[in-house]
């Protein structure tokens, strides 16, 4: 019974805190390289869909650092974030040929095609310093428009390393030689978590809403401390409504959604994680896989 076996998995994924269902097929359909076989399956985070023996090549931009101070306000730095794609793929194009590789099979496959995966953190904080809620069109728009960009930009940038280091070996066998067009990977974009990197960038993680405003770290011998988004911690400073006490308690109820002492502008912007139904998730999922060549 397809109930009985949908409700299994849904119950397990849940059970095993895994993403949980792959479509196999539906991965195939974008397979760039049919010819060398089909993609089996994915990385364990279920970004990256690889064919036998390819390796995870991936880097992500920090959209949180990639605005400057317009006319009207905050705005996209576009220029800033075309160089930085640029300086990425040239960057994960080199990855390639100076790393070591455990068997040869995977050295032969991951130089054969040469993927790469560059996608982005920082996009919860980038929609924070611009105004724009993160459960709305507006948003949605806006990440259609950011990743169409950098998709554009890649494949550019991956392009021009073929005009002096030559396409990927199994180019012949890529949907790019029907295509006419010569690039040095098969593959160029991939939204990963980024749960380790956006800590370390201090962002945050992938494309994901905040996960919370304010949280409490414990310390050494159970002391308290009360990290702040540094977004809403300027915000609040500038709005007058900052203190110690309000933080605590935000931290303990993880979310701003019912402080009516925050204005209502502030609690629309910094929405967290909870505060936002299933279908925006799934809408800013789907924004941003449709300009990415793995998945997101």
């Amino acid at each position: 019974n397809a109930r009985e076996v949908f409700d299994l998995m849904v119950k397990m994924a849940w059970k095993n805190g895994e993403p949980g269902i792959i479509f196999i097929d539906r991965i195939n359909r974008d397979n760039i390289t049919p010819e060398l076989g089909d993609i089996e399956s994915t990385n364990p985070c279920g970004e990256q869909p690889l064919l036998p023996y390819e390796a995870c090549n991936l880097g992500s931009i920090n959209l949180s650092a990639m605005v400057k101070e317009g006319e009207s306000g905050p705005e996209v730095d576009y220029d800033k974030l075309r160089d930085t794609v640029h300086k990425a793929v040239h960057f994960l194009d080199n990855v390639i040929d100076v790393n070591n590789y455990p068997l040869p099979e995977i050295d032969k496959m991951t130089k054969g095609t040469r993927k790469i995966g560059l996608g982005v953190m920082g996009w919860a904080d980038l929609l924070c310093k611009l105004g724009i809620p993160y459960n709305s069109q507006k948003a949605i728009s806006l990440a259609e428009k950011i990743m169409h960009f950098i998709q554009d930009e890649a494949r550019r940038a991956s392009i021009e390393l073929a005009e002096t280091r030559g396409v990927f070996p199994y180019f012949e066998k890529s949907i790019y030689k029907d295509l006419g067009v010569k690039i040095r990977n098969a593959t160029t974009t991939t939204i990963a978590p980024t749960g380790t990197l956006s800590i370390i960038a201090g962002c945050s993680s992938g494309i994901e809403p905040l996960f919370a405003i304010s949280y409490i770290r414990n310390v050494m011998d159970n002391d308290e401390l009360v990290e702040v988004n540094p977004n809403f911690k300027r915000a609040a400073m500038e709005g007058g409504f900052y203190s110690d006490e309000l933080m605590m308690r935000i931290a303990k109820e993880g979310s701003i959604a019912h402080f009516s002492e925050i204005p209502e502008k502030y609690r629309n912007i910094y929405v967290t994680a909870h505060d936002i139904s299933p279908e925006w998730h799934v809408k800013m999922q789907a924004a941003f896989q449709k300009y990415t060549d793995n998945a997101v």
